[in-house]
């Protein structure tokens, strides 16, 4: 009974970042590093996505929805920042997403992604070839 109590009272104090949860803990609304954006994180198909949901200049000069303009394809270009995948294709394993991509629209490129969760942080770094060659950026969480 002792060690019973021993344990659920170590389990009830642990931090919430060490406890397997299957890699939904991502799930939710991040602010990007730079401020400039809210991305939602949700679960489809078994895949993790995250969407534009917020920019702090929606508008463009001409104060229409910011537009996709970047994007190599052509048919892609018209489409609203606002509701695009960021981040898609993501698979939890062993305490990070794998296996994924995140389109830059202000480049109109995507790269080779992996998302790590520390502290509460989100780690995001996008590569080319490997993870070596990459950048990382950490966005936080936030309200919807």
């Amino acid at each position: 009974m002792k060690f019973q109590l021993l344990i659920f009272l170590f389990s009830t104090f642990l931090p919430i970042d060490i406890l397997p949860s299957g890699g939904d803990e991502v799930i939710g609304f991040w602010l990007t590093d730079d401020g400039k954006a809210k991305v939602e994180i949700y679960k489809d198909q078994g895949k993790y996505n995250g969407k534009i949901v917020w920019l702090r200049e929606p508008l463009n000069e001409s104060g229409m929805a910011k537009l996709d303009k970047k994007n190599p394809d052509k048919a892609l270009q018209s489409r609203p920042i606002i509701g695009m995948n960021l981040i898609q294709g993501f698979e939890y394993d062993d305490g990070r997403w794998v296996s994924g991509e995140v389109y830059d629209p202000e480049d109109g490129k995507a790269y080779s992604c992996k998302l790590t969760l520390k502290r509460g942080k989100l780690e995001v770094r996008g590569f080319i070839g490997i993870s070596m060659f990459g950048r990382t950026v950490v966005w936080t969480r936030t309200q919807p």
